[in-house]
């Protein structure tokens, strides 16, 4: 006999003895043979143990017990694997492990009585073949479930009683089973009728997985009945215009008239974008009279990278609703593909924020459209695991793997997994199994690559052709029922077509609707009052600067205290990092909430912010920024995952929905905001353009030249130029404590919302001279063109630059007592103010020499963008660049090599060096 996986310790049996004892007829078979006739006192020999008959009839009773205890864990475990969940290939044999033989039972066992206590079922004891059979049903039909990976009892439990014990269940009703066949119905005309009259068009269709439709239906209906008020899709390609008309209610007439190919309505700007990327929103009403308000995410081609922007987008909307502690008002629900789930990092590093502080939405649905097939791409050569839902594990997260030819299976397996999230506000992963009829599109041939599958997908009953067969045979319908359905909604397409080719249909634009009422206006330099009283900025100072009673604060950062205070009360000057603050706690103070994330945002990566502090015996933090005063907003400061395109995703979801409130990201170091790109170039630049979205999204990236290396120096500042287009967004390099102040103030008291990227210092947070006069902070605002501070009386050659440089060349040209060289900083690098520049430039008509001067490599920066705006307004005069050469490397490793190089940029600027 196979030694058990599962001991049964002595308290067991003695709890089976007693058991025994009171009533024999109450344990099962097995256990009357082993206590009948055998009290301890008639089986035990001289020294008080079992003789020898009594011993082995207990130990084949326990072990035969404990193998069955054995079996059913098996089956917990391994039942997936034998599963009958792809409806392509036959229903695989059971497993070794998963057979009574392997457990030392034979057919004469079959109707031998066991303890079925282990079982979540009504049922004390079952013959081993019932067993059998309730273990096979459960776990190897059409649904196949990977649980056991979860340490969490209680949740192991929950979904041992539901599942174990689906047989006490109510079956379907008819009306249940007609409304999945109407649900299946219109899924597949509607592509069968796109395909018909738009022929060769992309539509990415959901034929092979048309399971999914009815299944969301019952997701609404349920989610309703569960306290869920809004649900928020995310999804890629596949199927998405299936689940636009047929879920969220996209009228045809408006599907269609995209299929026509009729632009965006001329009040709106923008290019806009291919039918299956763009979002929606409409208000479901439920067969109870509750409404959810359902919203899909408008995403690009990148599969995946909507998954954060969706997830911040639930934790903003239920800040909104107050729902911050079980978060079961809003749902997330992620609709995935099965080759991108596996493939896609950003899949792994949504998952890991599931149960962080800062990013916890109450668990995320996760349906997965598996076509067994990525474009042309089998599952063995894209992934490395069994199941292209193995990342999924890593957050314990339960998997159902559920046919999709079985469209009541998926009904039922989304319900359990809508009912596992409402309850333990964890992520949860369905993953219906079925195939991709055509191509990748429907332009494409898959039997090119694929011919022995597509020649066994080609004359496959649908999904729907097989459920009518099952209600027919069941005795729920009349075939000519599911015609006159089909005539129904295939005519009422026609109409819609007919409507969509005779009209131009006004598309319906959801943008600047409810909180962003207001918010559309266009971009302008009019100024924006960002100004503090004195009062204000002494008031928050001075909280920022208060030490609670009994708390332990680091002498190091107590040390800067009383040096902040005195400045904001004597009205001196601050540094950077406490004019960040005082913008932020302003902000507060006036009721403007703020957000702000990144790898070490608490403490800040240069050890510059501090705000939290944490007292140095307790480790208890203590935030100054939430004890400004009584009914102040409230300040939200996170570390992050060590990940850039999920938290930078989600904090830009965040903003998508939240224009009120001031939310940054800040990098560790600019550079790694690469990590984003996808996140910066498809949702941050172009999200206007393609999507009509705005967001007032800021991010912070640490940036220039010091001698760190080609990885710790530059922010890539010319690849978010290169995205600069119809002012879609502010990028600002400023140079002072007060220009940052109100920077960041602006981007909440102005009347539209542009995403900010702002390169900020890292060692000019500790310059001497970096600091602002307080009077600038009270009374300045933000000013996109600086002026030189100390300008020459007859200046021969004006330099132009931006951020750190501005120090570098100011000191130099102090030092050299140089009197002829003038100096400019372009703190706003777009949208471009040339009108502010021509007036600070019209000063200096006398310079004959004009240069631009940067840290960066030529190929970088801003130079590239910025020489033909300059050309433009300087003609000959300008006399071209001064800085780094080309270079494929950021920056150089060497710091004397940096310093060498410096040293040339900054003399060769002022006119000290001939430029090569």
């Amino acid at each position: 006999m196979t030694e058990p996986w599962l001991a049964i310790d002595a308290t067991y049996l003695d709890q089976m003895h007693e058991r025994w004892r009171q009533d024999p007829a109450s344990v099962p078979t097995t256990w009357q043979y082993f206590f009948s006739g055998m009290s301890y006192a008639e089986t035990a020999d001289e020294d008080g143990d079992l003789c020898a008959p009594a011993r082995e009839v207990a130990t084949r009773a326990v072990r035969a017990q404990a193998q069955v205890a054995n079996l059913i864990l098996a089956y917990r475990r391994q039942g997936y694997r034998a599963a009958c969940v792809d409806p392509l290939r036959a229903c695989p044999t059971l497993t070794s492990v998963l057979t009574p033989e392997r457990w030392g039972f034979g057919p004469q066992d079959m109707q031998t009585e066991f303890d079925a206590q282990l079982l979540r079922t009504s049922h004390e004891h079952l013959t081993l073949a019932n067993l059998l059979a309730l273990l096979s049903e459960t776990y190897c039909g059409a649904l196949g479930v990977e649980y056991m990976h979860i340490a969490d009892r209680e949740q192991r439990d929950w979904l041992q009683v539901q599942m174990e014990g689906r047989r006490n269940q109510p079956a379907l009703s008819s009306e249940q089973k007609l409304d999945i066949l109407v649900a299946l119905t219109d899924a597949e005309v509607f592509e069968k009728f796109t395909h018909s009259r738009y022929p060769g068009q992309k539509r990415f269709s959901l034929e092979g997985g048309e399971s999914l439709i009815p299944a969301l239906h019952v997701l609404v209906e349920g989610a309703a009945e569960l306290g869920v008020e809004e649900i928020v899709f995310g999804m890629a390609h596949r199927g998405r215009l299936n689940v636009l008309s047929n879920v969220l209610g996209m009228s045809y007439e408006m599907m269609f008239s995209e299929f026509e190919g009729h632009f965006l309505p001329d009040s709106v700007q923008g290019d806009g974008d291919v039918k299956y990327h763009k979002g929606y929103s409409s208000d479901w009403t439920t067969k109870t009279s509750k409404v959810v308000h359902l919203s899909l995410t408008a995403n690009p081609s990148h599969l995946e990278a909507v998954d954060p922007v969706v997830e911040g987008r639930v934790r903003a909307k239920q800040r909104r609703r107050g729902d911050t502690e079980d978060r079961h008002r809003v749902l997330p629900l992620l609709i995935h593909g099965d080759a991108a789930f596996a493939g896609q990092g950003v899949v792994a590093e949504t998952l890991n924020l599931s149960q962080l502080k800062g990013y916890r939405v109450g668990g995320t649905l996760h349906l997965v459209i598996n076509n067994q097939i990525g474009f042309t791409t089998l599952p063995e050569e894209s992934r490395s695991t069994t199941n292209c839902t193995d990342v999924a594990k890593m957050v314990e997260a339960p998997i159902f793997h559920v046919n999709g030819d079985n469209p009541e299976a998926v009904v039922y397996a989304v319900d359990l997994a809508l009912r596992f999230r409402q309850r333990f506000s964890r992520d949860v992963v369905v993953d219906i199994v079925g195939y991709r009829r055509h191509g990748h599109n429907e332009g494409d041939d898959p039997a090119l690559t694929q011919p022995v599958l597509y020649a066994g997908i080609k004359n496959r009953p649908s999904v729907r052709e097989q459920y009518i067969a099952r209600l027919v045979e069941q005795g729920h319908l009349q075939p000519e029922q599911a015609e006159r359905r089909v005539s129904q909604f295939r005519q009422r397409l026609e109409s819609a077509h007919q409507t969509a080719k005779r009209e131009n249909v006004a598309i319906q634009v959801q943008a600047f609707e409810g909180l962003w009422k207001g918010f559309d206006g266009p971009f302008s330099f009019k100024p924006v009052d960002t100004s503090v009283p004195h009062s204000t900025l002494l008031s928050v100072a001075r909280a920022l600067c208060q030490v609670p009673d009994g708390f332990n604060l680091n002498p190091k950062v107590a040390r800067q205290l009383p040096k902040r205070l005195q400045a904001t009360e004597q009205q001196q000057s601050v540094d950077w990092a406490f004019a960040e603050l005082l913008a932020m706690g302003t902000l507060l103070h006036e009721g403007t909430p703020v957000r702000l994330s990144g790898q070490d945002s608490a403490r800040g990566t240069f050890s510059q912010r501090h705000a939290v502090w944490q007292d140095i015996e307790t480790q208890q933090p203590y935030i100054p920024l939430n004890h400004l005063r009584d009914g102040q907003a409230r300040f939200c400061v996170y570390n992050s995952s060590l990940s850039e395109a999920a938290v930078l995703g989600f904090e830009y979801g965040y903003a998508l929905t939240e224009p009120g409130m001031l939310i940054m990201w800040e990098a560790q170091f600019g550079d790694f905001a690469n990590g984003a790109q996808v996140i910066i170039d498809q949702f941050i630049l172009g999200a206007e353009s393609k999507w009509q979205r705005d967001s007032g999204i800021v991010l912070l990236l640490p940036h220039g030249y010091e001698g760190q290396g080609p990885e710790h120096s530059n922010a890539y500042l010319e690849r978010f130029l290169q995205g600069c287009a119809e002012n879609n967004v502010q990028i600002c390099y400023p140079s002072t404590p007060a220009q940052y102040f109100h920077l960041l103030r602006g981007q909440v008291r102005r009347d539209i919302r542009l995403p900010l990227i702002v390169m900020t210092p890292k060692s000019p947070l500790r310059h001497k001279r970096v600091q602002s006069p307080v009077q600038q902070l009270r009374d300045g605002r933000f000013v996109e063109i600086l002026d030189d501070p100390a300008p020459p009386a007859r200046a021969r050659r004006l330099v132009l630059c931006t951020g750190k440089l501005f120090w570098d060349l100011i000191a130099y040209r102090e030092a050299q007592g140089i009197d002829d060289v003038a100096l400019v900083r372009i703190e706003q690098l777009y949208p471009f103010h040339d009108q502010l520049f021509r007036s600070v430039v019209g000063a200096y008509e006398g310079a004959s020499q004009v240069v631009w001067a940067q840290e960066e490599p030529r190929n970088r920066g801003a130079w590239t963008f910025l020489f033909p705006r300059l050309l433009q307004h300087l003609g000959s005069r300008l006399c071209g660049y001064v800085g780094r050469e080309p270079s494929a490397s950021a920056a150089t490793g060497s710091l004397n090599r940096h310093r060498q190089e410096q040293e040339r940029i900054v003399r060769q600027a002022l006119g000290k060096e001939v430029q090569q």
